[in-house]
């Protein structure tokens, strides 16, 4: 469920998905407000928006790798590794 949740950057359309089609308007198309499963750009807009969180609680990406982020203060050093499989 976590690539629901990303902001998209661009303006997406798709067709009327199957079994929701507008009798009235079967040619119409939906414009997504938020990614969806299958959209190629939804794990890129979920991981933006998660870095971004990061970011905002002062959690700096590792140069090394980017999924690896680090938070560090005079008492805590804390390490953030993102792992994502789409079984």
């Amino acid at each position: 469920t976590a690539f629901l949740h990303g902001d998209l950057a661009e303006t997406v359309y798709m067709e009327q998905p199957p079994g929701f089609v507008d009798q009235n308007c079967p040619h119409h198309v939906c414009k997504l407000n938020k990614a969806i499963y299958g959209l190629k750009q939804a794990p890129r807009s979920w991981f933006s928006r998660l870095k971004a969180f990061l970011q905002t609680h002062k959690f700096v990406s590792s140069k090394a790798d980017t999924s690896l982020f680090i938070f560090q203060s005079a008492t805590v050093l804390l390490y953030v590794l993102i792992y994502v499989d789409d079984m």
